[in-house]
């Protein structure tokens, strides 16, 4: 079970900050990472984070978004500043354990809208 909340309307330049949690058990040990999607588009990855706090991010979010996670909470974090309007979109937690034979589980998304 994933719980992501923090979405909602914002303008150009502003920030928002998502949170996701997920079961104790499986968090501790997982890959965790935001993806999103707007509309006529391909779900995409945001960022990633592994166990240990290693993190990834797509290029057109560098330097502006910040992935983050407390293992005693089970929760991730994705702050985003500097919002631009592409960055609309629905945007989806999910608990990677593939690499560990598992599979991945995805939350509920949370939307985000951007205004110029």
């Amino acid at each position: 079970q994933l719980q992501a909340s923090g979405g909602g309307l914002v303008q150009a330049g502003g920030s928002l900050r998502l949170s996701c949690a997920a079961s104790k058990r499986s968090f501790s040990v997982s890959v965790m990472a935001w993806y999103r999607q707007s509309p006529g588009n391909q779900r995409e990855l945001v960022a990633r984070i592994t166990r240990l706090g290693s993190t990834n991010y797509a290029d057109s979010v560098k330097g502006r978004f910040t992935i983050s996670r407390d293992n005693a909470k089970s929760t991730v974090y994705l702050q985003m500043n500097s919002l631009k309007p592409e960055d609309t979109g629905v945007y989806y937690c999910a608990l990677d354990l593939t690499h560990i034979g598992g599979a991945v589980s995805w939350g509920q998304g949370t939307q985000v809208t951007v205004s110029s």
